[in-house]
C-alpha cells in the first residue's frame, strides 16, 4: 500500500469516526474530493484490517451510507451502556411501525383496518422517536396523511435499505400490494 492510499484510509477513517450519521458515496466524495473507486478501495482495505485485528466494530453500509458500527454479539453489551428508547416501545407501537415498514406509503386509517384497533398513540411514539415521517397525502377524499420510516429507522435495524426488510411469509401482505 502507498503513502496515497494510507492518507485515504486515514481521511476516512476520520470523516466516519466524527458522524453521527451514514455518510454516503457522494458525500465522501464531495468532502474528500476523491473518486468513487479510491473511497470504495480504502474502504475495503479498513473492513479487512478490522476484521483481521479483531476489533469489537467495523464499517458497513447503513441507510445507503457508511459508517462505523459494532456487532450484535455485543448488543447486551451496548444496551446496558445506552439504554435504548426503541426497547420501551409497546408491543402495539412495534406492531405499527412492522406495518409501516412492509406497507409504506400508508394512511392511519389503513393501519387501523389492519389492526383492527385505533393507532393513534403508537403513531404519536413513533413520529416523537423519528422512527417514521410524514411522507405525503394520500389522493382520496380528505387527503389523509401518508406514513412511511425515516433513516432512523434503517439505522437502528442496521438496513442500508428496506429491500433488506426479511421476507414475508406466504399469505402475508407484501409492500407491493399497498402501491
Amino acid at each position: 500500500m502507498n503513502l496515497y492510499q494510507q492518507e485515504t484510509k486515514e481521511i476516512l477513517e476520520a470523516l466516519l469516526l466524527c458522524s453521527a450519521e451514514p455518510l454516503t458515496l457522494s458525500a465522501l466524495i464531495e468532502i474528500t474530493g476523491y473518486e468513487s473507486g479510491q473511497i470504495l478501495e480504502a474502504l475495503g482495505y479498513l473492513q479487512q484490517e478490522y476484521v483481521q485485528q479483531g476489533r469489537g466494530f467495523e464499517i458497513c453500509e447503513i441507510a445507503g451510507g457508511w459508517m462505523f458500527a459494532t456487532f450484535p454479539k455485543h448488543a447486551p453489551y451496548i444496551e446496558k451502556l445506552v439504554k435504548p428508547r426503541l426497547s420501551t416501545l409497546t408491543p402495539a407501537s412495534l406492531e405499527v411501525l412492522s406495518i409501516i415498514a412492509y406497507r409504506q406509503p400508508i394512511t392511519r386509517a389503513e393501519m387501523e383496518e389492519i389492526r383492527g384497533v385505533s393507532c393513534d398513540s403508537s403513531v404519536n411514539t413513533l413520529l416523537e422517536r423519528n422512527l417514521i415521517r410524514e411522507s405525503g397525502r394520500k389522493d382520496a377524499p380528505g387527503r389523509p396523511i401518508l406514513f412511511s420510516t425515516t433513516t432512523d429507522f434503517l439505522k437502528y435495524f442496521g438496513l442500508t435499505s428496506l429491500q433488506d426488510l426479511p421476507a414475508l411469509e406466504p399469505g402475508e401482505a407484501s409492500p407491493s400490494d399497498n402501491k
